[in-house]
Protein backbone atom coordinates (compact mmCIF):
# COMPACT_ATOMS: atom_id res chain seq x y z
CA UNK A 1 0.00 0.00 0.00
CA UNK A 2 1.04 3.19 -1.14
CA UNK A 3 0.02 6.23 0.03
CA UNK A 4 1.89 8.65 -1.25
CA UNK A 5 4.63 8.99 -3.55
CA UNK A 6 7.41 11.28 -5.42
CA UNK A 7 6.14 12.92 -8.81
CA UNK A 8 10.14 12.45 -9.53
CA UNK A 9 9.62 8.95 -8.99
CA UNK A 10 6.41 8.29 -11.72
CA UNK A 11 6.41 7.69 -14.77
CA UNK A 12 3.39 7.64 -17.66
CA UNK A 13 2.83 3.92 -17.20
CA UNK A 14 1.58 4.83 -13.24
CA UNK A 15 -1.93 5.83 -14.39
CA UNK A 16 -3.63 3.13 -12.03
CA UNK A 17 -1.94 4.53 -8.87
CA UNK A 18 -1.75 8.61 -9.61
CA UNK A 19 -3.95 9.17 -12.28
CA UNK A 20 -3.53 10.23 -15.79
CA UNK A 21 -2.82 14.15 -14.30
CA UNK A 22 -0.16 13.18 -12.24
CA UNK A 23 1.42 10.44 -14.27
CA UNK A 24 1.63 12.98 -17.43
CA UNK A 25 3.91 15.08 -14.86
CA UNK A 26 6.04 12.80 -13.60
CA UNK A 27 6.93 11.50 -17.06
CA UNK A 28 7.72 15.24 -18.27
CA UNK A 29 9.74 16.21 -14.64
CA UNK A 30 11.87 12.49 -15.48
CA UNK A 31 12.78 13.86 -18.90
CA UNK A 32 13.87 17.28 -17.87
CA UNK A 33 10.82 19.92 -18.83
CA UNK A 34 9.82 22.42 -15.88
CA UNK A 35 7.58 21.12 -13.75
CA UNK A 36 7.10 22.20 -9.87
CA UNK A 37 8.72 19.22 -7.69
CA UNK A 38 5.85 18.00 -5.04
CA UNK A 39 4.35 14.09 -4.49
CA UNK A 40 0.95 12.38 -5.04
CA UNK A 41 -1.41 10.87 -2.50
CA UNK A 42 -2.48 7.72 -4.61
CA UNK A 43 -5.37 6.17 -5.81
CA UNK A 44 -4.76 3.58 -3.25
CA UNK A 45 -5.37 6.25 -0.49
CA UNK A 46 -8.47 7.04 -1.75
CA UNK A 47 -9.38 2.92 -2.19
CA UNK A 48 -8.51 2.48 1.71
CA UNK A 49 -10.85 5.62 2.32
CA UNK A 50 -13.22 3.95 0.54
CA UNK A 51 -12.73 0.35 2.02
CA UNK A 52 -12.19 1.39 5.55
CA UNK A 53 -15.54 3.95 5.35
CA UNK A 54 -17.43 1.42 3.27
CA UNK A 55 -19.54 4.40 1.62
CA UNK A 56 -19.24 3.39 -1.91
CA UNK A 57 -22.49 1.64 -1.59
CA UNK A 58 -24.62 5.21 -0.33
CA UNK A 59 -22.39 6.61 -3.47
CA UNK A 60 -23.42 3.94 -6.07
CA UNK A 61 -27.31 4.43 -4.59
CA UNK A 62 -28.31 7.76 -4.67
CA UNK A 63 -25.88 7.66 -8.31
CA UNK A 64 -28.60 4.84 -9.26
CA UNK A 65 -31.47 7.04 -8.62
CA UNK A 66 -30.48 10.13 -10.54
CA UNK A 67 -31.12 10.92 -14.32
CA UNK A 68 -28.20 12.35 -15.62
CA UNK A 69 -30.18 14.49 -18.27
CA UNK A 70 -32.47 16.68 -15.58
CA UNK A 71 -30.11 19.32 -14.53
CA UNK A 72 -31.46 19.76 -11.29
CA UNK A 73 -31.68 16.38 -10.28
CA UNK A 74 -27.49 15.94 -11.06
CA UNK A 75 -26.54 18.83 -9.12
CA UNK A 76 -28.43 17.45 -5.77
CA UNK A 77 -26.97 14.07 -6.43
CA UNK A 78 -23.77 15.73 -6.93
CA UNK A 79 -23.99 17.42 -3.48
CA UNK A 80 -25.39 14.91 -1.83
CA UNK A 81 -22.22 12.62 -2.71
CA UNK A 82 -19.54 15.29 -2.30
CA UNK A 83 -21.02 15.85 1.03
CA UNK A 84 -20.83 12.04 2.17
CA UNK A 85 -17.26 12.28 1.40
CA UNK A 86 -16.06 15.77 3.14
CA UNK A 87 -18.27 14.46 6.13
CA UNK A 88 -16.16 10.77 6.24
CA UNK A 89 -13.24 11.13 8.42
CA UNK A 90 -9.54 9.99 6.06
CA UNK A 91 -7.74 7.29 7.70
CA UNK A 92 -5.23 8.46 10.18
CA UNK A 93 -2.58 6.78 8.49
CA UNK A 94 -3.23 8.80 4.98
CA UNK A 95 -3.30 11.86 6.71
CA UNK A 96 0.11 11.30 8.82
CA UNK A 97 1.75 10.31 5.50
CA UNK A 98 0.42 13.14 3.70
CA UNK A 99 1.60 15.79 6.76
CA UNK A 100 4.90 14.24 6.31
CA UNK A 101 5.26 14.36 2.65
CA UNK A 102 4.19 17.75 2.63
CA UNK A 103 6.92 18.75 5.33
CA UNK A 104 9.18 17.37 3.51
CA UNK A 105 8.19 18.66 -0.01
CA UNK A 106 11.63 21.20 -0.41
CA UNK A 107 13.53 17.90 -0.21
CA UNK A 108 11.74 15.65 -2.23
CA UNK A 109 12.87 13.01 0.16
CA UNK A 110 11.24 12.05 3.37
CA UNK A 111 14.03 13.54 6.03
CA UNK A 112 13.54 11.05 8.60
CA UNK A 113 15.38 8.43 6.91
CA UNK A 114 18.26 10.75 6.47
CA UNK A 115 20.87 10.50 9.49
CA UNK A 116 19.92 13.04 12.46
CA UNK A 117 22.46 15.86 11.90
CA UNK A 118 21.62 16.31 7.92
CA UNK A 119 18.09 16.52 8.75
CA UNK A 120 18.44 19.20 11.42
CA UNK A 121 20.39 21.14 8.70
CA UNK A 122 17.94 20.90 6.17
CA UNK A 123 15.23 21.59 8.66
CA UNK A 124 16.92 24.85 10.17
CA UNK A 125 15.06 28.08 8.67
CA UNK A 126 13.04 25.83 6.59
CA UNK A 127 9.27 27.88 5.76
CA UNK A 128 6.31 25.60 4.63
CA UNK A 129 5.37 26.06 1.58
CA UNK A 130 2.90 27.17 -0.61
CA UNK A 131 0.97 24.45 -2.58
CA UNK A 132 -1.58 23.97 -5.37
CA UNK A 133 -3.41 20.55 -4.88
CA UNK A 134 -4.47 19.29 -8.24
CA UNK A 135 -6.94 16.09 -8.46
CA UNK A 136 -5.87 13.50 -11.17
CA UNK A 137 -8.39 10.57 -12.02
CA UNK A 138 -7.42 7.21 -12.92
CA UNK A 139 -9.43 7.49 -15.98
CA UNK A 140 -7.86 11.13 -16.78
CA UNK A 141 -6.07 12.89 -19.70
CA UNK A 142 -6.06 9.80 -21.59
CA UNK A 143 -5.25 8.99 -25.32
CA UNK A 144 -8.78 8.69 -25.63
CA UNK A 145 -10.96 10.89 -22.97
CA UNK A 146 -9.32 14.22 -21.60
CA UNK A 147 -11.76 14.76 -18.35
CA UNK A 148 -10.67 18.02 -18.71
CA UNK A 149 -11.64 20.54 -15.65
CA UNK A 150 -14.28 17.55 -14.28
CA UNK A 151 -12.47 17.73 -10.70
CA UNK A 152 -11.39 20.34 -8.62
CA UNK A 153 -7.95 22.33 -8.23
CA UNK A 154 -7.12 24.33 -5.12
CA UNK A 155 -4.60 26.88 -5.13
CA UNK A 156 -2.18 28.58 -2.42
CA UNK A 157 -2.72 26.28 0.24
CA UNK A 158 -0.31 26.25 3.21
CA UNK A 159 -0.08 24.09 6.50
CA UNK A 160 -0.24 20.46 6.92
CA UNK A 161 -4.07 20.70 7.90
CA UNK A 162 -4.97 22.53 5.27
CA UNK A 163 -3.18 20.47 2.47
CA UNK A 164 -5.47 17.55 4.09
CA UNK A 165 -8.28 19.22 3.69
CA UNK A 166 -7.57 20.02 0.45
CA UNK A 167 -6.65 16.48 -0.53
CA UNK A 168 -10.37 15.34 0.70
CA UNK A 169 -11.62 17.90 -0.84
CA UNK A 170 -10.38 17.03 -4.30
CA UNK A 171 -11.76 12.83 -3.26
CA UNK A 172 -15.32 14.78 -2.87
CA UNK A 173 -14.88 16.66 -6.65
CA UNK A 174 -14.74 12.86 -8.26
CA UNK A 175 -18.41 13.40 -8.36
CA UNK A 176 -19.05 16.82 -9.54
CA UNK A 177 -21.90 17.27 -11.58
CA UNK A 178 -20.17 17.44 -14.50
CA UNK A 179 -17.57 14.30 -13.79
CA UNK A 180 -20.59 11.97 -12.64
CA UNK A 181 -22.21 13.48 -16.55
CA UNK A 182 -19.12 12.80 -18.38
CA UNK A 183 -18.08 9.21 -17.14
CA UNK A 184 -22.03 8.31 -18.00
CA UNK A 185 -22.09 9.19 -21.11
CA UNK A 186 -18.68 7.94 -22.21
CA UNK A 187 -19.18 4.85 -20.75
CA UNK A 188 -16.77 5.02 -17.45
CA UNK A 189 -18.34 2.48 -14.46
CA UNK A 190 -18.09 5.42 -11.50
CA UNK A 191 -17.12 2.49 -8.97
CA UNK A 192 -14.17 1.63 -11.29
CA UNK A 193 -12.55 5.16 -11.15
CA UNK A 194 -10.69 6.29 -8.42
CA UNK A 195 -8.85 9.33 -7.49
CA UNK A 196 -5.02 10.57 -7.21
CA UNK A 197 -4.57 14.34 -5.50
CA UNK A 198 -0.78 15.96 -6.75
CA UNK A 199 0.34 18.13 -4.56
CA UNK A 200 2.76 20.76 -5.73
CA UNK A 201 4.81 23.58 -4.98
CA UNK A 202 2.68 26.68 -6.17
CA UNK A 203 3.59 28.71 -8.80
CA UNK A 204 2.51 32.35 -8.32
CA UNK A 205 2.24 33.48 -11.81
CA UNK A 206 2.58 36.67 -12.77
CA UNK A 207 1.27 35.14 -16.76
CA UNK A 208 -0.31 32.08 -17.30
CA UNK A 209 -2.21 30.05 -19.41
CA UNK A 210 -3.11 27.16 -22.53
CA UNK A 211 -0.78 25.89 -25.47
CA UNK A 212 -2.61 23.03 -27.61
CA UNK A 213 0.38 21.81 -30.53
CA UNK A 214 -2.66 21.73 -32.88
CA UNK A 215 -5.40 24.29 -33.80
CA UNK A 216 -8.48 23.05 -31.78
CA UNK A 217 -10.96 24.89 -34.04
CA UNK A 218 -9.15 24.09 -37.50
CA UNK A 219 -7.62 20.85 -36.49
CA UNK A 220 -5.02 22.48 -38.51
CA UNK A 221 -1.20 20.50 -37.25
CA UNK A 222 0.54 23.51 -38.57
CA UNK A 223 -0.52 25.64 -36.44
CA UNK A 224 0.10 25.94 -32.57
CA UNK A 225 -2.29 27.90 -30.30
CA UNK A 226 -1.02 29.66 -27.06
CA UNK A 227 -3.57 31.32 -24.97
CA UNK A 228 -2.57 33.43 -21.89
CA UNK A 229 -3.56 35.42 -19.14
CA UNK A 230 -2.17 37.78 -16.53
CA UNK A 231 -2.09 36.08 -12.74
CA UNK A 232 -3.09 32.56 -12.01
CA UNK A 233 -4.22 30.28 -14.47
CA UNK A 234 -7.56 29.33 -12.91
CA UNK A 235 -9.29 32.61 -14.53
CA UNK A 236 -8.91 31.01 -18.14
CA UNK A 237 -9.20 27.00 -17.26
CA UNK A 238 -12.54 28.42 -15.37
CA UNK A 239 -13.66 30.58 -18.93
CA UNK A 240 -13.95 33.07 -16.28
CA UNK A 241 -12.01 35.59 -18.93
CA UNK A 242 -11.11 35.63 -22.63
CA UNK A 243 -7.57 35.40 -22.85
CA UNK A 244 -4.85 36.64 -25.37
CA UNK A 245 -4.67 33.56 -28.35
CA UNK A 246 -1.57 33.99 -30.56
CA UNK A 247 -1.53 31.78 -33.58
CA UNK A 248 2.17 29.98 -34.47
CA UNK A 249 3.17 28.30 -37.53
CA UNK A 250 4.75 25.27 -36.02
CA UNK A 251 7.31 24.75 -38.85
CA UNK A 252 8.90 28.79 -39.48
CA UNK A 253 7.85 29.72 -35.96
CA UNK A 254 6.39 33.17 -37.58
CA UNK A 255 3.64 34.28 -34.92
CA UNK A 256 0.57 34.27 -37.36
CA UNK A 257 -2.07 36.05 -35.77
CA UNK A 258 -3.16 37.52 -32.51
CA UNK A 259 -6.31 38.32 -30.35
CA UNK A 260 -5.61 40.52 -27.76
CA UNK A 261 -9.33 40.93 -26.14
CA UNK A 262 -8.17 42.67 -22.66
CA UNK A 263 -8.27 41.83 -19.15
CA UNK A 264 -9.58 44.01 -16.56
CA UNK A 265 -8.90 41.96 -13.62
CA UNK A 266 -6.69 38.80 -12.64
CA UNK A 267 -6.17 36.11 -9.89
CA UNK A 268 -3.44 36.28 -7.48
CA UNK A 269 -1.75 35.50 -3.90
CA UNK A 270 -3.10 38.08 -1.11
CA UNK A 271 0.13 39.08 0.75
CA UNK A 272 -1.45 39.51 3.70
CA UNK A 273 -3.95 36.55 4.10
CA UNK A 274 -2.35 33.96 1.35
CA UNK A 275 -5.23 33.43 0.00
CA UNK A 276 -6.27 33.68 -4.01
CA UNK A 277 -8.12 37.04 -4.11
CA UNK A 278 -8.95 38.90 -7.66
CA UNK A 279 -7.29 41.75 -8.36
CA UNK A 280 -8.06 44.75 -10.34
CA UNK A 281 -5.65 45.81 -13.48
CA UNK A 282 -4.85 49.61 -14.62
CA UNK A 283 -5.89 50.46 -17.85
CA UNK A 284 -2.78 50.67 -19.38
CA UNK A 285 -2.15 46.58 -18.40
CA UNK A 286 -5.21 45.39 -18.86
CA UNK A 287 -4.95 46.32 -22.84
CA UNK A 288 -0.97 45.02 -23.34
CA UNK A 289 -0.09 41.84 -24.80
CA UNK A 290 -0.06 39.39 -21.95
CA UNK A 291 3.32 37.73 -23.50
CA UNK A 292 6.20 39.09 -25.51
CA UNK A 293 6.64 37.42 -29.01
CA UNK A 294 10.03 35.92 -27.68
CA UNK A 295 7.61 34.40 -24.68
CA UNK A 296 5.23 33.18 -27.33
CA UNK A 297 8.02 31.66 -29.20
CA UNK A 298 9.98 29.76 -26.89
CA UNK A 299 6.65 28.54 -25.21
CA UNK A 300 5.99 27.13 -28.85
CA UNK A 301 8.78 25.14 -29.50
CA UNK A 302 8.67 24.03 -25.52
CA UNK A 303 4.94 22.03 -26.17
CA UNK A 304 6.37 21.00 -29.91
CA UNK A 305 9.47 18.98 -27.96
CA UNK A 306 6.44 17.70 -25.37
CA UNK A 307 4.34 16.60 -28.51
CA UNK A 308 7.04 15.06 -29.76
CA UNK A 309 7.57 12.85 -26.87
CA UNK A 310 4.55 11.85 -26.72
CA UNK A 311 3.91 11.30 -30.17
CA UNK A 312 0.68 12.87 -30.62
CA UNK A 313 -0.95 16.71 -30.38
CA UNK A 314 -0.97 17.96 -26.79
CA UNK A 315 -3.04 20.77 -24.49
CA UNK A 316 -0.44 21.84 -22.31
CA UNK A 317 -0.80 24.52 -19.35
CA UNK A 318 1.72 26.54 -18.27
CA UNK A 319 2.63 29.52 -15.90
CA UNK A 320 5.54 31.99 -15.42
CA UNK A 321 6.77 33.31 -12.51
CA UNK A 322 9.84 36.06 -12.17
CA UNK A 323 10.66 34.92 -16.11
CA UNK A 324 10.71 31.23 -15.03
CA UNK A 325 8.52 28.83 -16.95
CA UNK A 326 6.98 26.02 -15.98
CA UNK A 327 4.38 22.95 -17.09
CA UNK A 328 1.92 22.10 -14.88
CA UNK A 329 0.06 19.80 -16.95
CA UNK A 330 -0.28 18.03 -20.26
CA UNK A 331 -2.85 15.92 -22.08
CA UNK A 332 -3.59 14.74 -25.32
CA UNK A 333 -5.87 16.66 -27.53
CA UNK A 334 -8.55 13.95 -27.95
CA UNK A 335 -10.74 16.09 -30.68
CA UNK A 336 -8.48 15.33 -33.24
CA UNK A 337 -9.32 15.13 -36.73
CA UNK A 338 -7.57 15.73 -40.12
CA UNK A 339 -8.22 19.18 -41.55
CA UNK A 340 -9.66 17.67 -44.62
CA UNK A 341 -12.22 15.49 -43.37
CA UNK A 342 -13.58 18.84 -41.41
CA UNK A 343 -13.65 20.30 -44.91
CA UNK A 344 -15.46 17.79 -46.49
CA UNK A 345 -17.67 17.77 -43.74
CA UNK A 346 -18.51 21.82 -43.98
CA UNK A 347 -20.10 22.09 -47.54
CA UNK A 348 -22.62 24.26 -47.19
CA UNK A 349 -22.32 28.03 -47.66
CA UNK A 350 -24.64 30.06 -45.77
CA UNK A 351 -25.12 33.75 -46.64
CA UNK A 352 -26.63 36.50 -44.44
CA UNK A 353 -25.96 39.17 -41.69
CA UNK A 354 -23.18 38.13 -39.23
CA UNK A 355 -24.28 38.93 -35.86
CA UNK A 356 -21.99 37.89 -34.02
CA UNK A 357 -18.69 36.09 -34.04
CA UNK A 358 -16.65 34.18 -31.41
CA UNK A 359 -14.68 30.59 -31.49
CA UNK A 360 -16.95 27.28 -32.14
CA UNK A 361 -16.75 24.40 -30.06
CA UNK A 362 -15.60 22.18 -32.46
CA UNK A 363 -15.44 22.46 -36.63
CA UNK A 364 -18.54 22.06 -38.30
CA UNK A 365 -22.02 24.15 -39.28
CA UNK A 366 -25.37 23.81 -37.11
CA UNK A 367 -28.76 25.30 -36.52
CA UNK A 368 -31.51 25.73 -33.97
CA UNK A 369 -32.99 28.28 -31.41
CA UNK A 370 -30.13 30.23 -29.32
CA UNK A 371 -30.64 30.25 -26.09
CA UNK A 372 -27.78 32.90 -24.53
CA UNK A 373 -26.54 31.90 -21.34
CA UNK A 374 -24.90 34.70 -18.78
CA UNK A 375 -24.29 31.96 -15.96
CA UNK A 376 -25.26 28.55 -14.87
CA UNK A 377 -28.16 29.61 -13.36
CA UNK A 378 -29.53 29.90 -17.18
CA UNK A 379 -28.41 26.35 -17.48
CA UNK A 380 -32.40 24.88 -16.95
CA UNK A 381 -33.34 26.53 -20.05
CA UNK A 382 -30.65 24.63 -22.78
CA UNK A 383 -33.01 21.71 -24.14
CA UNK A 384 -31.81 19.40 -27.09
CA UNK A 385 -31.08 21.10 -30.75
CA UNK A 386 -30.68 24.19 -29.09
CA UNK A 387 -27.72 26.32 -29.81
CA UNK A 388 -25.69 27.62 -26.57
CA UNK A 389 -24.25 31.00 -26.56
CA UNK A 390 -21.92 32.40 -23.86
CA UNK A 391 -19.12 34.99 -23.50
CA UNK A 392 -16.81 32.28 -22.16
CA UNK A 393 -17.71 28.53 -21.68
CA UNK A 394 -17.17 26.86 -18.05
CA UNK A 395 -16.55 23.05 -17.60
CA UNK A 396 -19.49 23.23 -15.00
CA UNK A 397 -22.08 24.19 -18.31
CA UNK A 398 -20.69 20.45 -19.63
CA UNK A 399 -23.99 18.72 -18.90
CA UNK A 400 -25.95 21.05 -20.50
CA UNK A 401 -23.96 21.07 -23.55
Amino acid sequence: MVNCIWIKQISKDDIPLVGGKAANLGELAGNKFPVPGGFVVTSEAYKLFLDKTGIQKEINEILEKTDINNTDELKSSSEKIQDLILSTDMPPEVKLDIQKYYKNINTGTDITTLPAKAASLINVGRDLLFVAARSSATAEDLPTASFAGQQATYLNIKGQNNVVQAVHQCWASLYTARAIYYRETNNFEHAKVYIAVVVQKMVNSEKSGVIFTINPVTNDENEIIVEAGFGLGDAIVSGAISPNRYVVDKDNWMIEDKSIPGQNWMFTRDINTGRTKKQALSDDKSKKQVLSDGEIVALAKLSKKIEKHYGNPQDVEYAVEDNRLYIVQTRAVTTQKKVEEVKEEVKEEIEGEVVLEGLSASPGVGSGPVKIVHGLEDLNKIEKDDVLVTKMTNPDMVPAM
